[in-house]
């Protein structure tokens, strides 16, 4: 269990799953991640803090970094603290992303402009920043 815990941050939900996985009970599984929890072994918090970090350097948008959250167990109020969905940091991400993937290129016609928004789309950028990338973008 070591081995998981010095290669990266995981959410309690996940060690939970894991040992279970590895046949302990529920009752023990439990045990454990409580214990992890309270010596700080583990910690919701710093998962939340290293999964955004990285997904966000690998050009991922809120959406898609609050499923991924939500699927690795983290609680729906513990994101909402953590990640702010409508931050202007956003922004500056949505554009390093559309610029590394069509070259700063504004769309010039309606079928470049919504295969640049499904691209987007696909990353996780919500709407509002989409529509603003692609209507401000070359202006800045």
């Amino acid at each position: 269990m070591l081995d998981w815990l010095a290669r990266r941050e995981h959410s309690r939900q996940e060690i939970y799953k894991k040992l279970l996985k590895k046949g302990s009970s529920e009752t023990l599984a439990a045990e454990v991640v409580e214990q992890l929890a309270g010596e700080q072994l583990i910690s919701d918090e710093r998962f939340m803090e290293s999964l955004i970090r990285a997904r966000r350097n690998r050009g991922y948008g809120p959406l898609r970094i609050h499923k991924e959250l939500q699927d690795k167990g983290v609680t729906a109020e513990a994101i909402d603290r953590w990640l702010d969905v409508t931050g202007r940091e956003w922004l500056e991400d949505i554009k390093r992303v559309q610029r590394k993937k069509f070259g700063g290129r504004i769309p010039k016609d309606y079928s470049e402009r919504a295969r640049q928004a499904r691209f987007l789309q696909y990353r996780g950028f919500t709407y509002d920043q989409i529509q603003q990338i692609l209507n401000l973008h070359g202006q800045d």
